[in-house]
């Protein structure tokens, strides 16, 4: 793989985590509001909410590694 094209995946990765970063803190900011009104049933659906969105980013993760790394051994 060229220089290009890794410096290409390395800025798509880096847009990804920053696009997550993002969800990730507002799921946080709005956690924190909900708790201080005291809204409990919005801010349990919330927390489940944040809960599936990192199962599945670490899902993509994993599956992500996986197929790199069977790449390699077919390499």
């Amino acid at each position: 793989m060229g220089r290009a094209a890794r410096k290409e995946i390395i800025n798509d990765d880096d847009r990804k985590m920053a696009l997550i970063n993002k969800i990730y803190k507002s799921f946080e900011a709005l956690e924190e509001t909900l708790g201080k009104l005291q809204l409990e049933e919005p801010l349990f659906m919330t927390y489940m909410a944040k809960k599936s969105f990192a199962d599945c980013v670490f899902m993509q993760v994993k599956h992500h590694h996986d197929k790199t790394a069977s790449k390699r051994l077919l390499n």
